[in-house]
């Protein structure tokens, strides 16, 4: 190659570099900052870059996800928040529950942040109003507490002459006094006394289902919580071993054998905060986005366990079922 030739051609990988390098930069990023553990996700991770997708967003293509896991390990979340504001990144996605979205809240008032819950976000203090959230931040929310009647309603249904029922709960959970005080007085009119039992890890599932069925608990709810998400194969497992009849908060634990689910669509809220993520990317203002509430809810009933069980499950039920796993 002749000198003015390897010259030129020199100077066309070195004006290319910072074209390349100008692209990765203008990249997007989002903050993905969850209070619990990456394992037993992938559904819902599945549904949070679906609602990417929907609004012309792929990961590694042309955004970037930064993904944060506080284990269960709340003083985390407020250095995750505080790390991805300093990045900075262009949006924060505060996944399950309130705390990673207020934290990411007193993080940065600038940095556009999308919450994922089953709180009240304005009674929390997350937003101002639902249909006006203001500042900069808005985001999804189940309204949990809504629908602890309707769950109740079915376990009746399905366990006729319920008198005393377990909640399952993580004492050290950052929604766990909130869950139980919103379980008292829906049981309390259908006069069912309710005993808590409790696991703070995994380990301790074995116990605490002994001690349901000690307490002659006749059914039990499992109370949404990301340690029972993480170990939703020990908890099924437990339940089947002591023939105790539960109900869970999210299907997943359906179809890896529970019994039964009646939820908003846990995957369908974070396919809700996918697309909240990629309008905010889009030019959208968290301000003028009003919280997303479920249109979208699922009974689903798992009739081989049910037998299991000696449960009878009646045809009002099945019909009203979205999903029945034979």
């Amino acid at each position: 190659m002749k000198r003015r030739e390897f010259i030129l051609a020199l100077g066309g990988v070195v004006a290319a570099i910072p074209v390349a390098s100008a692209q990765q930069a203008t990249m997007p990023t989002i903050g993905f900052l969850d209070s619990g553990f990456a394992k037993g996700m992938d559904a819902y991770l599945d549904g949070f870059r679906r609602g990417l997708k929907e609004t012309g967003y792929a990961e590694g293509e042309n955004v970037a996800i930064v993904f944060r896991w506080s284990e269960g390990r709340m003083d985390q979340l407020k250095t995750f928040a505080a790390e991805l504001a300093a990045r900075p990144v262009d949006v924060i996605v505060g996944s399950r529950g309130p705390a990673p979205g207020l934290a990411a809240k007193a993080a940065t008032s600038t940095i556009p942040v999308v919450f994922q819950t089953g709180s009240d976000p304005v009674e929390i203090g997350l937003v101002a109003s639902m249909n006006r959230p203001g500042g900069n931040v808005t985001g999804v929310t189940r309204m949990s507490t809504a629908l602890i009647p309707k769950r109740l309603g079915v376990l009746r249904e399905l366990v006729p002459g319920m008198s005393k029922l377990a909640l399952l709960v993580n004492p050290n959970g950052p929604q766990t006094a909130e869950q139980i005080r919103d379980m008292q007085e829906p049981t309390r009119a259908l006069g069912l006394q309710l005993h808590i039992v409790e696991a703070g890890n995994e380990s301790e599932l074995e116990a605490t289902f002994a001690e349901a069925r000690k307490v002659n608990a006749q059914a039990l709810i499992v109370a949404s919580d990301n340690l029972f998400i993480g170990a939703r194969g020990r908890v099924v497992e437990q339940a089947a071993q002591h023939a105790l009849p539960t109900i869970y908060f999210e299907p997943e634990s359906v179809r890896a054998g529970g019994l039964m689910c009646y939820s908003a669509s846990l995957a369908d809220s974070f396919r809700q905060a996918g697309v909240y993520a990629g309008r905010i990317l889009r030019g959208a203002k968290p301000a003028e986005l009003p919280v997303l509430q479920p249109d979208k809810f699922e009974l689903i009933l798992n009739l081989k366990t049910a037998k299991a069980l000696g449960l009878t499950v009646p045809p009002t039920l099945l019909a009203t079922a979205d999903e029945v796993i034979e």
